[in-house]
């Protein structure tokens, strides 16, 4: 596994530090020159009448003090964003292309099928433990619910039904309702049944014809097993008493409208039913979807249908293509990260455009790594392939290039070297996503980047306001400083100018010469 110390390499480390020097040194510069201006005017100021710029000249001095710290400061914190910004986006690459190659490795994309049929009325679909193949289907009965309509009731039958307990069933399920005058109208009957909280499995609905009402008792699921009954108890009034229902019963108010009943087929000769018409189990990793189109009208099997299970080339081929975009994506995030530029031809003094993780051993581990792996062959069960075998290419700038024919072609008539190549083990997926999951998972290698980074960023802060405490404490004892100077330097003028005018100078006699004359 690849190792990093904090977040950049040598050669990196050692470009932000020239970087932050030359910070350094510009601004140390430019606060010199303004030192050195300040310091003329002290002297100009000293020989004159105006009074000094106290809060310029100490801020001046002060700059003088800190320019240089506070730019490679400066400088080192900008460094440092711009690196956590281009791992950023070198994690988010990574983290692209392990989910575009997921198929690759999971098994996702080798385990894909399609099935279809012959004829209407069955929909098929194929799952990971599918086997390919062709399967005769012949659908004799489809399934269906149980549903059963009451005898007319009259108008004042269908008000008053009668008393007692109910108990209404569905297969091996049942719920018990206490009908009482306050609720035995065949509309209150049917409410009580479909909110009961053990309703079980049933919807009962009322329709009105012109001689009179109707109850209607539903099942809600499909199957054999799912037969209708309804009890009432022995004291139950002789109206309730006639809602008694039971499959085996020969006398009743109830008409079957339909039946309880599974879904009848043979595959391949062998029989087979299901309560439900979604059909699974029968083929291995095939689901089927019957509706009554799919019945073979026939009497001698002639109308069965060829279910086809194959591998799914579209699947595979958007898979393998999507691969292809995100391990491009990847190499030019990379490329740009690690870029370096000139700008200029001149040998003796050039300047360049560099990416922020320019140099940077990790990233230059991971590039060679991931080169090494598409570059490489695999083999598999007696196979030996490579990308370039299903139409893809490295080129020299480290991307791929995808010959979309040579890959249709490779997965319809060599499935044995796609299967090869990513393999689940030793393939190109699955080498790819041990190499990357290093440096994606947390903590990992990038973490550790970004933590140290961090951590940097973190000390430089506590540098600058060390830094800024100490420029405040600067300005505060030269302003005071400068500030009596020019009280004094002020006080010097006057007394000069006082001198002057008792004693006189070169130009003028002076007013004690005049007094004695």
């Amino acid at each position: 596994m690849t190792t990093i110390s904090g977040s950049t390499s040598s050669t990196t480390s050692s470009t932000t530090t020239t970087s932050a020097a030359s910070a350094a040194a510009s601004a140390q510069s430019a606060a010199a020159a303004a030192l050195q201006t300040a310091a003329e005017s002290i002297i100009g100021e000293a020989t004159g009448d105006s009074s000094l710029d106290v809060s310029t000249l100490v801020s001046s001095l002060v700059t003088s003090k800190v320019a240089g710290q506070t730019a490679e400061l400066s400088a080192k914190e900008a460094t440092d964003n711009t690196e956590i910004s281009a791992f950023g986006q070198l994690q988010s690459s990574l983290a692209s292309l392990q989910s575009a190659i997921e198929p690759l490795y999971d098994g996702a994309m080798l385990t894909a099928f399609t099935a279809s049929t012959s004829g209407s009325g069955i929909t098929a679909s194929a799952g990971v433990n599918a086997v390919p193949g062709s399967y005769s289907v012949d659908v004799t009965q489809i399934a269906s619910a149980q549903s059963l309509t009451s005898s007319q009731f009259t108008t004042d039958a269908a008000d008053s039904v009668g008393t007692g307990s109910l108990t209404v069933s569905v297969g091996s399920s049942s719920m018990t309702l206490d009908i009482t005058s306050s609720n035995d109208s065949l509309s209150d009957i049917a409410s009580a049944i479909n909110s009961a909280d053990d309703n079980p499995g049933l919807t009962a609905s009322v329709l009105t014809g012109s001689d009179g009402q109707y109850l209607v008792l539903s099942a809600d699921s499909t199957g054999a097993a799912n037969t209708i009954s309804i009890s009432a108890s022995s004291d139950s009034t002789s109206g309730l008493q006639s809602l008694d229902y039971s499959s085996s019963s020969s006398s009743s108010i109830w008409t079957q409208t339909s039946a309880a009943q599974d879904a009848e087929l043979t595959v391949n000769g062998v029989s087979a039913s299901s309560a439900s018409n979604t059909v699974t189990g029968v083929i291995n990793g095939v689901t089927l979807t019957l509706t009554s189109a799919s019945v073979d009208s026939s009497t001698d099997g002639s109308g069965a249908q060829t279910l086809t299970v194959s591998a799914d080339t579209s699947s595979e081929i958007t898979d393998i293509s999507n691969f292809v975009t995100a391990y491009n994506s990847l190499v030019s995030t990379i490329s740009t990260l690690t870029a370096y530029n000139p700008t200029s031809s001149s040998t003796s003094s050039s300047s360049s455009t560099t990416g922020p993780l320019i140099g940077n051993s990790l990233v230059t581990s991971l590039k060679n790594a991931l080169g090494n792996i598409v570059a490489g062959s695999v083999s598999s069960s007696g196979t030996t392939g490579t990308l370039a075998s299903l139409g893809i290419t490295l080129n020299d700038d480290g991307t791929l290039s995808l010959d979309t024919t040579t890959l249709d072609s490779a997965v319809v008539s060599s499935p044995d070297m796609v299967q090869a190549v990513f393999n689940l083990s030793t393939g190109i997926g699955a080498e790819l996503n041990n190499t990357i999951t290093p440096y994606t998972e947390t903590e990992g290698l990038i973490d550790t980047s970004l933590n140290a980074l961090t951590s940097d960023l973190d000390s430089l802060t506590t540098q600058t306001n060390n830094l800024t405490a100490y420029s405040n404490e600067l300005t505060t004892q030269y302003d005071a400083k400068f500030t009596a100077l020019d009280t004094l330097m002020a006080s010097t003028n006057s007394d000069e100018e006082y001198l002057t005018d008792l004693f006189g100078n070169a130009n003028n006699a002076g007013a004690m010469s005049s007094s004695s004359s």
